[in-house]
């Protein structure tokens, strides 16, 4: 027997129960479709199931503007259900098949659609930015627009899918705006260890239709993929003024700097000091402008200069830059204003050859780099980082 619907028979009231039921007579499968035909604010958050009873499925397809809608079975294959929440305002079509034992069929069809509710807490951005190549200490970022409900949070922390060419071992952390580097909430991935070079990640966060309020939902996905480029590290010596960068662990070039020279403390931190620890280069500027925090002209140590080939590597404006003062510094003493400043033809290759998320590490300064300082994430040790997931447990991305 074969039985093909039309508009729904439906059991349950609103559009948050019903459902579509058909077959089941003369031994005949029952197969049963969640959201009903003709619902018209189903709740993305729900997804879609498809039942058998009196048999198993065969067929299901689930299309919204054509496209296939990931689902699986059940290991018995009498349920069906989409992987990810659905679009808000998705006009989505249903057809599924299932079979008993004696060979009786039943197929039902179904179309419907979901809420358009959706929330004011929407993805802002996801970084790197797509076709990027970065470095291997490079996040990931998941920033929004503002603060997200903390009831949401383990579904959109669940709803993020991680792939890439070798599978990797990480953790997801909420930040709070305070505590991001741009101000903005954020859930960042890093790596347990550096990324391994010379590989693609893909990241899509399943954010249309997870439930953020009472009744409002997420309003879209966002993917980007990016390519971890070759091993870049940097290691800069406050004690012998070197630094040293290396390419897939070969020295590429070496030259002569000058740290912070200290001398300035506030709230009992020596602001002039360089930060040791693991930084990451952050951003590149061709010229940037410097100008002393909490000064004005005429005060002692002021300053306000524009800087060629600055490397970024804190969010307290530690840059690794071209040395425009006293040139009898460099490899010989530490007289900047926490800067990392080198030869101009050093600043400049390192400009070009730097990615973002490139490991530089400083040591044997007395300040020492805060985790939240810009992407001072490997400040951490893992266990901790881990902590900072709502779920709890690291991750490891699935093979591209």
């Amino acid at each position: 027997m074969t039985l093909v619907l039309g508009l729904a028979a439906a059991c349950g009231g609103g559009d948050e129960g019903r459902e579509t039921a058909k077959g089941g007579d003369d031994g005949s499968p029952r197969v049963t479709i969640f959201p009903a035909d003709g619902s018209g604010a189903a709740r993305p958050d729900k997804g879609v199931t498809v039942t058998a009873s009196g048999g198993t499925l065969g067929e299901v397809s689930v299309k919204l503007k054509g496209a296939d809608v990931p689902g699986a079975f059940s290991a018995d294959r009498t349920t069906w259900r989409s992987t990810w929440t659905l679009r808000p305002g998705g006009r989505y079509q249903v057809q599924a098949t299932a079979t008993s034992p004696a060979g009786k069929s039943t197929t039902a069809t179904g179309a419907f659609r979901t809420s358009r509710a959706v929330a004011a807490t929407r993805v802002n951005n996801v970084v790197p930015s797509e076709n990027e190549t970065v470095g291997t200490g490079m996040p990931v970022f998941v920033q929004f627009n503002k603060a997200v409900p903390e009831r949401a949070k383990p579904a959109i922390e669940r709803s993020v899918e991680i792939s890439s060419t070798t599978p990797t071992e990480g953790a997801w952390r909420w930040l709070s705006a305070a505590e991001s580097f741009n101000g903005l909430p954020s859930l960042v991935f890093r790596p347990k260890r550096p990324w391994k070079p010379r590989q693609k990640v893909s990241v899509t966060v399943h954010y249309a239709g997870l439930r953020i309020g009472d009744k409002v939902f997420g309003d879209r996905d966002v993917t980007r993929t990016f390519r971890i480029g070759d091993s870049h590290t940097v290691a800069v010596n406050a004690k012998t003024h070197r630094l040293v960068a290396k390419e897939n662990g070969r020295t590429v070039r070496s030259w002569g700097v000058s740290l912070g020279s200290g001398g300035e403390v506030k709230n009992g931190v020596d602001t002039l000091l360089t930060t040791s620890g693991v930084h990451l280069t952050m951003d590149r500027s061709r010229m940037e402008r410097m100008v002393s925090p909490g000064k004005k002209k005429g005060d002692p140590g002021w300053y306000d200069e524009k800087i060629p080939w600055a490397t970024r590597i804190t969010n307290s404006g530690v840059y690794i830059h071209q040395n425009t003062a006293d040139p009898s510094c460099l490899g010989r003493r530490n007289c900047s204003h926490g800067c990392i400043r080198s030869p101009s033809a050093d600043a400049k290759w390192l400009y070009h050859w730097s990615y973002r998320g490139d490991i530089v590490t400083v040591t044997g300064t007395a300040r020492r780099l805060e985790w939240t300082n810009g992407w001072g994430y490997w400040q951490l040790p893992f266990s901790k980082w881990v902590k900072g997931s709502v779920l709890g447990k690291p991750v490891t991305t699935t093979r591209l």
